[in-house]
């Protein structure tokens, strides 16, 4: 009787131990910056140059566009004078046709270089969250915070939604 009593008060105690010890653990709260991430990222690099020699030869298709038009802008305020009518109106709808053909250039241009960046920045990305989710289970965090968006990168699977209460407390049902 003695040894069950004994036994169970040890059991009685170790459970009340653990259980403050379990308490007295402090769920952590973490933080990252997920540019610095991506700009450490050696794909990263990578990415950055086909951007920029995909910016460079847009610039150097519109620089050639550019000259084109210029040297004909040129030709027609040194020649208007002389230009008979109808071929100085035709000389000047060509101008104004270059003109739009370069500014839908340049918008087509920047529209394919924010695409490109979007395809090959958004899997690094992907890369990081999937990461970031991992050392927040692994190291059993309760959330981890992103510096660079103010916004929460991780919060524990185990986390209550609160929100439930927060209705209630509001009186919303």
């Amino acid at each position: 009787m003695m040894k069950n009593f004994i036994l169970i008060s040890t059991l009685f105690v170790s459970f009340i131990f653990v259980e403050k010890l379990t308490a007295q653990t402090v769920q952590q709260i973490a933080y990252i910056n997920s540019n610095e991430l991506l700009e450490a990222m050696p794909d990263k690099v990578k990415a950055s140059n086909i951007l920029i020699d995909l910016n460079q030869k847009y610039k150097d298709e519109l620089k050639v566009m550019q000259n084109d038009y210029n040297k004909k802008y040129s030709d027609f305020i040194s020649y208007q004078t002389s230009m008979a009518e109808n071929i100085r109106l035709r000389r000047m709808q060509e101008l104004y046709e270059l003109e739009r053909q370069i500014n839908e250039f340049m918008k087509l241009a920047q529209q394919d270089v924010e695409s490109q960046e979007k395809a090959l920045i958004e899997p690094l990305r992907l890369k990081i969250k999937d990461a970031v989710y991992q050392v927040g289970v692994e190291k059993g965090f309760i959330c981890i915070y992103d510096l660079a968006n103010p916004a929460i990168a991780f919060v524990t699977p185990d986390a209550i939604d609160a929100s439930g209460f927060v209705k209630q407390k509001l009186g919303i049902k």
